[in-house]
């Protein structure tokens, strides 16, 4: 038996609790079929009506405190537009997908142009699907890529923009074959595919997959075997989809324990998400993605500065929809909010970098290049600013 440190067994005994905290997409739900959707025209000499759609309403507080932040964020980015303005009204789903489908109807009936939201997956599809019919697009704050496309954009970061940024990157330095070691749930699946699609792309081998049972003695039993997988594989760089506040550390402890060498570990989830987490020894030299950080730190600043506390983490999503849609519209251009201008190729300045909506739905956020070096984050390479930058 490893003999696990007692902050790993600490973050063991609430895996669980913090899986749903981790990922905004719950689930796999079918994204509509409706064709010719392109998007509502707008008179350019009027206030763009934009309705937000946030999960109020719901009996859990976390999410009335979210709706709250989001809120908070749009119109925070309502204050930065120039030469349009937004009509901006928000709509409770209570974190319902049926509430979502009626209150996205109706806020098209109000005059809604675009619709901003919802949060949660089931409740982005129902409402996409409900005002498809109406040409409308949907900017959901998802970032469950299988609802996507159609009328719907996910606005969330998604696994295989991150996993694209960090092979290609792993790539660069000479890495060529790769192994994943995943959750058998629902995220660490996005992660494995994620992954596979990103090794082909950049031209690496993909030596080998490994898989745990998403408990903590599935995890650390398998950590044997597929550290074995994993030397007798060649691989010189080992993708974890786990989660910080979750089933990362265990896994990453066992690997580590059992010679695989941490420095190898490529992250798929935010490894800064939890402070402790950096002083473990079984993340030291390993590499994992965030966000432009002069643009999130100034963000987190402003928001603090003008509501008294500090941003919920999804909430610049909400700020990053409103910069969209505002510097489309300021164009004077009656079809601001079409498919064809919301996948503009140079993309908008967001609250954690540049990003791009996608022509599937998806959408690609430039990203920083981080390591953990002696229990500190330092930065191996910067988030481009630009499109044209490296890494596109």
């Amino acid at each position: 038996m490893m003999n696990f440190s007692s902050t790993v067994r600490s973050w063991a005994a609430r895996i669980f609790a913090l899986l749903s905290l981790i990922w905004v997409a719950a689930c796999d739900v079918p994204v509509s079929s409706t064709g010719g959707n392109t998007g509502a025209r707008i008179d350019p000499s009027q206030p763009v009506q934009v309705a937000l759609l946030v999960p109020g309403g719901s009996a859990k507080e976390s999410d009335n405190i979210l709706a709250q932040n989001l809120e908070n964020a749009a119109r925070l980015a309502m204050a930065d537009l120039s030469g349009v303005t937004v009509d901006l009204r928000v709509y409770n789903t209570a974190g319902s997908p049926a509430q979502a489908a009626a209150v996205a109807t109706q806020a098209v009936n109000d005059g809604a142009k675009v619709i901003l939201g919802p949060l949660y997956a089931e409740a982005a599809n129902a409402a996409g699907v409900a005002v498809a019919g109406r040409n409308v697009n949907v900017l959901a704050f998802s970032n469950n890529a299988s609802i996507a496309g159609n009328n719907v954009f996910i606005l969330g970061a998604t696994f295989q923009n991150t996993a694209n940024r960090l092979v290609s990157y792993a790539a660069r330095q000479g890495r060529r074959n790769v192994a994943v070691v995943y959750g058998e749930d629902l995220q660490g699946a996005v992660g494995r595919d994620a992954t596979a699609n990103a090794a082909r792309n950049a031209g690496v081998a993909l030596s080998t997959v490994q898989s745990y049972g998403m408990s903590q003695q599935a995890i650390i039993s398998a950590a044997g075997p597929i550290a074995n997988a994993i030397k007798s594989s060649g691989a010189d760089a080992v993708v974890l989809t786990g989660g910080i506040n979750a089933d990362l550390p265990i896994i990453a402890t066992g690997l580590s324990e059992q010679g695989v060498d941490s420095s190898s570990f490529v992250g798929l989830t935010r490894w800064d998400a939890a402070g402790q987490a950096i002083s473990l020894p079984g993340l030291q030299n390993g590499i994992f993605a965030v966000p432009d950080t002069n643009m999130m730190n100034l963000f987190e600043s402003r928001y603090t500065q003008a509501y008294g506390s500090a941003p919920h983490p999804l909430a610049g999503l909400a700020f990053d929809g409103i910069a969209a849609i505002g510097a489309l519209a300021a164009g004077g251009d009656a079809s601001a909010l079409t498919r064809n201008s919301l996948t503009k190729t140079q993309g908008f300045e967001g609250t954690q970098g540049v990003f791009r909506l996608l022509p599937n739905g998806t959408n690609e956020r430039a990203l920083a290049i981080a390591q953990i070096q002696n229990n500190q984050v330092v930065i191996l390479e910067p988030a481009p600013r630009s499109f044209a930058g490296f890494g596109f």
